[in-house]
């Protein structure tokens, strides 16, 4: 059965090997089943027909029948077009061709009834139809009551004949012959308990629906399924994950008591509280914790982390925190060692840049558990990197790290696998998280701690830049230090962009009474640091940087970030960058500069920037702008490669399919009852992605 749908498609009637070959290479189209999953974009209405008094140009394609009581050719030379003056016997529109007007003209009489579909506009007051399509009105298409499915294509397609209408042909010449060959996918109680038509009609109504309610069962059915697919693999993985390994239990709070009484630098709020005992309630259950922690820029994941830490030590575990820059693995050392050295606890930072002596000593006291934290880079990976007990591994912004990679923090302990906490700073939509992290469970950090004020977020425009350099030096007089961040290092011939070092230059002519820093990714290590090093101890008052200070760079000094041709940036990167500032007492401020002109999405982004700081809000607008691979940086990632589905719409399907797989689980962890048979067969048939970013395993 599933040899058919494999059938390549250059055996299917109308293709052949050369549009075979095109439409291999231009649409990755190699089987039957790839062409019925190419699911069409939208729907041309040939429901109805319309009257020419109804139209209007907010309208999308309609169309309406009538005859041509005239025809003319206007203008001349370049500027000619093609006017038809087109009645449906009561009103008037004018049809106009631009181009193709000789052998349009050919093609059109007055006299004859035609059907016209096209999108009216308006030209001056009157309404016309720029390039309808237009053919004679015949008894097949004078009965309307279809919807007119759109293909994506190419223009090499389009070149060989292969446009939207064309795909449609092949598309109904493979439901002829599949039709009877789709099998369905699904248990009969799943289909009963979210009224689902059958597999069947959900393909045959996607293709070629008769009306709007059947093509919504289609759509409605055919995203389930995939969903219920995705979260079905991740959540199977999830049971295996818990059965197969065991956790140690820590159940001993002692150290977590003794530093909420004796340490705790302030009162932690709600949303870290909660978070902590969903935590405790992990590493106490004998179950191995696979936890993904998301908070935005400042809400306090550092505390929480430590606190976890404390759980493991004062059970006879060990802690390791692996960070993916030496900057951000320095700013946790730091932020860990305050409270560990208040604990008696010994702590060590082990990176790239950590001589070969100290490393010794490092080793040596790991292995014999003199050493309770250990904190790094990818060097906490090395082979010579042996734990007594590693009983809690901690990975930050684990977007950053290959499976792999993370699997070697697995093997650090020989007897229980270590509980793992994994922190992103990065806010993913919770759709995209139940998508890509569904087998982690999630914990989120959804509040700022006390005395924070919000960043206030401003958009000016490069006319305003001194009025702007002015409040800079109202901010520095006040003791404050201030970011500018440049989107490019070196002046690009294609983009118009103030870079780097001319905005490094013209800064220095502006502000010559003060000190500057400044740091892009193409310096050396060592130089990148001097100058962070600098801006840190208060030595300069104004760093210009790139984007490299997006993650790491911790200066609750800072209070103002001016991000020069903000339009160029995403929403997540800008979100990124104002989160370093914000970090002290200080009112922080964050100044968007643009140019006038800007493109819509980019004044959606502006907008969202200024309207709120919350970075779930704005995961959200970047998910409907960008779509899903985009904003994880995992384009490659089989588990975002939907054929229907859209995360940014279709949450609520999302959250129904996830439902209904964690039931069918719950009843049949090993998918053996007979009714699920089908099911297993979907899954086998299915391709195996690899790629899954959410294991650590």
């Amino acid at each position: 059965m599933a040899s058919f749908f494999e059938t390549r498609i250059e055996f299917l009637k109308g293709v052949g090997p050369q549009k075979a070959a095109l439409l291999n290479k231009e649409l990755n189209i190699y089987t039957y089943s790839e062409l019925i999953q190419h699911y069409p974009f939208r729907y041309e209405d040939r429901t109805r027909f319309y009257k020419i008094n109804e139209i209007n140009a907010e309208m999308p394609f309609i169309q309406i029948k009538g005859r041509i009581k005239h025809l003319e050719t206007v203008g001349a030379q370049r500027k000619k077009r093609l006017v038809a003056y087109f009645s449906d016997g009561e009103d008037e529109i004018e049809l106009v061709w631009f181009k193709g007007i000789n052998w349009v003209a050919k093609k059109l009489s007055t006299g004859i009834d035609y059907v016209v579909f096209g999108k009216a506009s308006l030209f001056g007051r009157k309404l016309n139809m720029a390039h309808p399509e237009i053919e004679p009105l015949t008894t097949k298409n004078d009965q309307g009551g279809f919807l007119q499915p759109v293909y994506s294509t190419t223009e090499k397609l389009k070149n060989r004949f292969l446009d939207s209408r064309a795909i449609s042909k092949l598309q109904r010449a493979l439901m002829e012959i599949a039709h009877s060959r789709i099998r369905e996918t699904l248990p009969p109680n799943l289909i009963a308990q979210y009224r689902l038509v059958s597999k069947k009609d959900a393909l045959l109504n996607i293709h070629f629906p008769k009306n709007q309610e059947l093509l919504q069962r289609a759509k409605f059915r055919l995203k389930f399924e995939e969903l219920f697919f995705v979260q079905l693999r991740l959540l199977k993985l999830k049971v295996t994950r818990l059965e197969k390994f065991r956790g140690q239990i820590f159940d001993d709070t002692s150290k977590l008591t003794e530093f909420y009484h004796k340490h705790l630098p302030f009162d932690l709020t709600n949303a870290q509280k909660r978070v902590i005992k969903e935590i405790y309630r992990d590493m106490k259950s004998g179950k191995q914790m696979n936890r993904l922690l998301q908070g935005d820029v400042g809400s306090g994941k550092t505390i929480v982390a430590f606190i976890c830490v404390l759980i493991a030590i004062a059970n006879g575990g060990q802690a390791a925190l692996m960070a993916p820059t030496e900057i951000l693995a320095n700013q946790h050392f730091q932020g860990l060692s305050e409270f560990a050295e208040k604990m008696g606890l010994k702590i060590s930072l082990l990176t790239g840049s950590t001589k070969t002596k100290k490393r010794r000593e490092i080793h040596e006291a790991l292995e014999e558990g003199a050493l309770n934290i250990l904190v790094g880079t990818h060097a906490l990976l090395e082979e010579k990197v042996k734990f007594k007990n590693l009983g809690l591994a901690i990975i930050d912004e684990q977007h950053r790290f290959g499976v792999a990679q993370r699997a070697k923090l697995w093997k650090k302990n020989e007897d229980f696998v270590p509980h793992v906490l994994v922190m992103t700073a990065t806010p993913i939509p919770r759709t995209l998280a139940m998508t890509l992290y569904g087998d982690l469970d999630i914990s989120v950090i959804d509040e700022l701690p006390a005395g924070r004020k919000p960043i206030e977020t401003v958009h000016r425009y490069d006319a305003n830049r001194l009025k702007v350099f002015d409040f800079l030096r109202k901010q520095i007089g006040l003791g404050r230090q201030v970011y500018i961040v440049y989107p490019l290092i070196e002046e690009s011939a294609k983009m118009d962009l103030k870079h780097l070092e001319d905005g490094y230059e013209s800064i220095s002519r502006a502000f010559s009474e003060f000190h500057l820093s400044i740091v892009h990714g193409k310096m050396k290590a060592d130089a990148k640091e001097y100058e962070m090093e600098r801006f840190v101890k208060g030595e300069t008052q104004i760093m210009v940087a790139t984007t490299v200070i997006e993650v790491g760079v911790n200066v609750p000094n800072a209070s103002v970030m001016i991000i020069e041709n903000a339009e160029r940036f995403g929403l997540a990167q800008l979100h990124q960058l104002r989160g370093r500032v914000g970090r002290g007492a200080d009112q922080s401020y964050c100044i968007l500069m643009s140019d006038y002109k800007l493109s819509k999405e980019a004044r959606i982004r502006i907008d969202t920037m200024v309207r709120t700081n919350n970075g779930f809000e704005i995961a959200d607008v970047d998910l409907k702008l960008r779509g899903p691979g985009d904003i994880t940086g995992t384009q490659q990632s089989g588990l975002l490669d939907l054929a229907i589905a859209d995360l940014a719409k279709d949450g609520q399907i999302l959250q129904l399919a996830r439902d209904a797989a964690i039931t069918l689980l719950n009843k049949d962890p090993e998918l053996k009852l007979p009714e699920h048979t089908n099911i297993i067969q979907q899954i086998n048939s299915m391709k195996k992605h690899e790629v899954n970013w959410s294991r650590v395993s």
